[in-house]
């Protein structure tokens, strides 16, 4: 790809123009998003008091599984996102990469949830998290295949973030996504107020977020943007072999971060039990929403990072990254010094029933630093995740899983609950910190020197051998 090419495929041409583009979605983002995370703060308390802490702690524990499983999409989620971000204006080829990932993921998806059911009576998740009450020890086979499943259907469905991300159109993205969480939360208090089963309630708080996905698909490629809508005459063998080959990139890089991200529950339930698992992800939760936002952000200026690369505007990326470690750090260690001063006030207020013995404060402080840890990684790892320069990442990683979960086991048999945000802070630091900073300077230098590169092992121009009927 020329460099004049990229230019016309990218957007914004120019830094004032990205610049207004990342702050337009950045102040939209923080809007629309804040109404979607609400959503989790409401849910939880009630969803605790009303499930108890055994059955809500087996919830949370089956749901961090269903986050690790995530890494079954083979990366094409990430990859699509990476390669519509250099396709702006090609139209036809934009349907065939859409095209070729809906129908990847669907199948993945639909093998996934297929094995499960086979699987699933084989499997004594009673034992495997440490269910003591028998009632909720028979309902574990059912939670299992109701988040799996809401996970399964979901997983086809939430490409259409990356498309609208990747069209500069996340306004409507993150309304659609604040819609979802508004139908959860209502699906879940009428739920609770009709005294319905425990399951029915898990039920509207899993499948509300798919349903709504599914809507904003029907919308989007049916009314807004028929021109790109899958269809089966697009799947492109050519097309869906670049997908797969960057994919399998960041399908290696989430595994392993994934992982890695979601053995506390498990760890924590198998150690110390399921009620003390369940007061961590409460405290958990409140530093959640702070990361999610950084990743939301995070998300907007992924694909105009890979348009400024691609277009050689090398110093915008570099600006634009400094400017956004500095806002995520302001964020991030105001509301951390906060939690710590009062959050196991705001635990009490916000849940009641949650014992402060369980939940030290040391906790909240060290979960503060590993939040502000991954806050100022994310704006390098967007560059580098831009144009598909993953292997800096993947070594970080490689080393932080091992590291940080050999602490945690350790430490959760010597200091308790407080072991695990601290062992997760101190390996991110000597691992995943040197790794970040790496792979973001080589891939400045790179573009620096030849901004003609292409980001992926193959031009995207060879994809496109043929007509949008192509086999």
């Amino acid at each position: 790809m020329t460099r004049a090419a990229a230019k016309e495929r990218s957007g914004p041409a120019t830094g004032a123009d990205r610049d207004r583009l990342v702050a337009f979605g950045m102040s939209t983002a923080v809007v629309a998003r804040a109404v979607g995370l609400i959503a989790p703060l409401i849910i939880t308390p009630v969803c605790f008091r009303y499930l108890g802490d055994q059955r809500y702690g087996l919830w949370m524990a089956v749901t961090a599984l269903t986050a690790m499983a995530w890494l079954t999409d083979l990366g094409l989620g990430s990859g699509l996102l990476t390669r519509l971000g250099q396709l702006a204006g090609d139209q036809p080829q934009q349907a065939r990469e859409i095209s070729s990932a809906y129908a990847s993921v669907f199948t993945v998806a639909a093998a996934l949830f297929g094995g499960l059911l086979l699987v699933n009576p084989l499997i004594p998740w009673a034992d495997l998290f440490g269910v003591t009450d028998p009632a909720i020890a028979g309902e574990a086979p059912t939670l299992v295949l109701m988040c799996f499943g809401g996970f399964a259907l979901y997983m086809p469905l939430s490409l259409i973030q990356r498309v609208q991300y990747a069209r500069g159109q996340t306004v409507l993205s993150n309304l659609w996504q604040t819609a979802g969480a508004l139908v959860s939360v209502a699906g879940v208090l009428a739920a609770i107020a009709g005294d319905l089963p425990p399951l029915v309630v898990v039920g509207f708080a899993v499948f509300a977020i798919p349903a709504t996905s599914a809507v904003n698909n029907l919308v989007f490629f049916g009314f807004q943007s028929r021109g790109i809508a899958p269809r089966p005459r697009l799947i492109n063998r050519a097309t869906l072999t670049g997908l797969l080959r960057l994919g399998l990139r960041f399908f290696v890089l989430t595994t392993i971060a994934t992982v890695a991200n979601n053995l506390d529950s498990p760890l924590i339930a198998s150690t110390l039990g399921l009620q003390q698992a369940a007061h961590f992800a409460l405290v958990s939760k409140l530093f959640a929403v702070v990361t999610m936002f950084v990743g939301l952000v995070g998300m907007t200026v992924w694909p105009v990072n890979g348009a400024a690369l691609t277009s050689g505007d090398v110093p915008w990326v570099r600006r634009n990254t400094r400017r956004m470690i500095l806002v995520n750090i302001v964020i991030v260690a105001t509301i951390g010094l906060g939690l710590l001063a009062w959050g196991q006030e705001v635990l009490t207020i916000w849940v009641g029933g949650a014992d402060q013995e369980w939940v030290p404060k040391a906790v909240f402080g060290w979960l503060g630093l590993w939040t502000l840890l991954v806050a100022m990684a994310v704006p390098m790892t967007m560059a580098q995740n831009s144009v598909g320069l993953l292997r800096p990442q993947l070594v970080g990683w490689l080393t932080f899983l091992p590291l940080a979960t050999g602490l945690k086991v350790w430490g959760l048999h010597e200091f308790g609950l407080v072991a695990v945000p601290a062992a997760a802070s101190l390996a991110y630091l000597v691992t995943m910190g040197p790794a970040v900073i790496i792979g973001y300077r080589r891939t400045l230098r790179d573009f620096a020197r030849d901004p003609e590169r292409s980001p992926f092992d193959t031009p995207l121009s060879s994809d496109r051998g043929g007509s949008p009927d192509a086999p």
